[in-house]
């Protein structure tokens, strides 16, 4: 619940599957929180002393960032020099029991360590392993360093980012890298699905950070391939379809989306605009687009003389989509927020509470969980190699060599 450290426990979807993640900031580790949530073990594998680079991103609290507070809950921490030769022969033990593997390493990495899939399968035939990278496992570009940028680069969103005519701009936060990680999740699932119910046999799921981003540019390429048409940025607007776009208030801005035939005709209604309810011409979409300055025009004409409550009441009376530009503090303290469990109080393992983001999507008969905060660097690495039956003389000796801390 939105007032307790935890979710309380549920049936988990994904009880029994266990996930080995190599990855590091954002991509691999989204995709292995999103498994964890739905009740998979996950054990992140991070480097001895500097641990996953997202510790140290962003605003600090207790010396770890708040976001890895997010982004590692329900994982154990093991941390393990993959570039040492018992660091890999563990690693190879605990991929042989597994069930998925998840990496985000620039192509050839793990080849290199003697971890191909050749390799990992053949110690387990059932593995099902997740490789998401900036330009996938094949192609001229695979060897390309790639981050979650240079994806919504490639993949044609940041084109359309910004208004016309000026410098293309971010969405503001990294979403190449977590389409990336939702693409990979899909992917995980629909493997898991067809290895328990053809013979169980596991298999390679290559995501590329462009492609999963290309994957969700709608009609940008069948429009250039039917007319040549090369979409551009359009700031608030969306174009071909209208009118939907950000219309400024007395107070600030709202987004309106009347582009429904009759949505059109209530939200015209609503600002005192019958003329243009009532005109044929605008009865649909293609001849609302031919003049969509006139209808931006006239619908900001009645917002900016209003404050942006009541431009909101006017709209939900009219049945009109519409809503505020929400920023942290607005969500936050939302009533809908914490009514459907999307604001939790997160108890951390420096011995604080912070509030995080709830779990999407939401399952009625085995929602996502949390079930333990986000690990210190090697939190686990004694409890999991001794459930590996490595003895603890062994695992001292480890330690001193650094191939574990």
């Amino acid at each position: 619940m939105s007032g307790q450290p935890f979710l309380p426990a549920s049936p988990a979807a994904l009880k029994g599957v266990r996930v080995i993640e190599m990855g590091q900031l954002i991509a691999g580790p989204f995709a292995g929180k999103t498994l964890g949530e739905f009740g998979a073990e996950v054990i992140k594998i991070e480097a001895p002393g500097s641990g996953d680079p997202l510790r140290n991103w962003r605003l600090m609290k207790d010396g770890t960032s708040v976001w890895w507070q997010v982004q590692s809950r329900n994982k154990r921490s093991l941390a393990l020099d993959l570039r040492s030769t018992e660091g890999q022969d563990i690693a190879r033990r605990l991929i042989a029991e597994a069930d998925v593997l998840v990496e985000n390493f620039r192509p050839g990495t793990l080849e290199g360590w003697g971890m191909s899939y050749e390799q990992l399968s053949a110690l387990n035939p059932r593995l099902i392993m997740l490789r998401i990278s900036g330009y996938g496992q094949t192609g001229p570009y695979r060897d390309l360093p790639g981050f979650g940028s240079i994806g919504e680069a490639m993949g044609g969103l940041r084109h359309l980012t910004g208004e016309p005519g000026r410098v293309p701009v971010r969405c503001g936060i990294s979403i190449g890298d977590t389409l990336a990680a939702l693409h990979g999740v899909i992917g995980v699932l629909t493997a898991l699905y067809h290895r328990d119910a053809n013979g169980g046999k596991g298999q390679v799921i290559d995501v590329a950070l462009h492609e999963a981003v290309f994957n969700v540019m709608e009609s940008l390429i069948p429009e250039y391939s039917t007319f040549g048409a090369v979409r551009e940025a359009a700031g608030s607007a969306l174009p071909g379809i209208a009118p939907s776009n950000a219309y400024r208030c007395a107070d600030g801005y709202v987004l309106i989306a009347g582009n429904g035939d009759s949505i059109f005709k209530r939200l015209m209604a609503a600002i005192g605009r019958d003329d243009l309810a009532d005109d044929p011409a605008l009865a649909n979409n293609a001849g609302r687009v031919a003049r969509v300055d006139e209808l931006d025009r006239a619908i900001e004409v009645w917002s900016a003389q209003r404050p942006t409550e009541e431009v909101l009441a006017t709209l939900v009376e009219a049945r009109v989509p519409a809503g505020k530009i929400y920023n942290a503090r607005d969500i936050a303290e939302d009533p809908h927020y914490r009514a459907r469990d999307m604001i939790l109080r997160q108890a951390t393992r420096d011995g604080y509470e912070v509030e995080v983001p709830g779990i999407v999507p939401k399952l009625m008969g085995t929602p996502g969980t949390v079930r333990s905060s986000a690990p210190k660097l090697g939190d686990d690495t004694d409890d999991i190699l001794r459930e590996m039956g490595i003895p603890d003389a062994t695992i001292a000796a480890l330690r001193e060599k650094g191939a574990i801390a």
